[in-house]
């Protein structure tokens, strides 16, 4: 049962609410369920049935892809107050790759479920719109992921990844793991090791434990 915390979350957070009938909204909310995942939880699976549209309320989830030897790609990462329709791919009919959501953080995410999400889109343009636009933008980031991987230099994928989580966080404290460094860049821990390493000899950061301090953000642009 949602409380009115999580009801005012849905209005200010579900683009397409104010283009909803009370009817519509009134399913949606009948239809909302709030669940919480721990750190390191898979979310949705290969070949799992779709789940709907997330919304995420605190925490971060990872989207990835599989490959069959077992690497897996980051194809892009949302946080709290976004939202993502790649957990209801079933009803996109022109994707046709098993998309995978594990939990980087503790997690709560408003959860509409799937059935309710394809009769809306089914029902109401807007809604319809809002999942063309929606899937347009995650398949950008996408792209710019595989781009990354194919076509640039892993110091620039390094100092990239380094840039955006500082413009992100706003923050030059950096609170990951070398292998969670590896597993958002598509690389191995051993050569983000080794490519850290060598930017604290230029002085562009400082190494400690589970913790990354950039210490000259000019240098860090520079690479870009």
């Amino acid at each position: 049962m949602l409380n009115e915390k999580d009801l005012k979350y849905i209005e200010e957070h579900v683009e397409f609410w104010d283009k909803l009938t009370d009817t519509e909204k009134q399913l949606c909310i009948n239809n909302f369920t709030v669940v919480n995942y721990k750190k390191g939880v898979n979310l949705h699976g290969a070949g799992e049935e779709c789940q709907g549209l997330i919304l995420v309320r605190s925490g971060e989830l990872r989207f990835y892809i599989m490959s069959e030897e077992g690497r897996d790609v980051t194809l892009f990462r949302i946080s709290e107050r976004e939202n993502c329709i790649l957990s209801a791919s079933c009803i996109l009919s022109n994707i046709t790759f098993d998309v995978l959501i594990d939990a980087e953080q503790d997690s709560e995410i408003l959860l509409l479920n799937v059935d309710t999400f394809e009769k809306l889109a089914r029902e109401n343009i807007y809604v319809e719109t809002y999942i063309y636009k929606k899937s347009t933008d995650r398949f950008s980031e996408v792209m710019w992921a595989v781009e990354q991987i194919l076509f640039m230099s892993f110091d620039k994928r390094l100092a990239v990844f380094l840039y955006d989580e500082t413009v992100k966080t706003k923050s030059n404290i950096i609170k990951y793991t070398h292998e969670q460094i590896a597993k958002y860049v598509g690389s191995a821990r051993e050569v983000v090791s080794r490519m850290l390493k060598s930017f604290e000899s230029q002085g562009i950061l400082k190494l400690s434990r589970g913790t990354i301090e950039i210490i000259d953000k000019d240098k860090l642009r520079a690479i870009i």
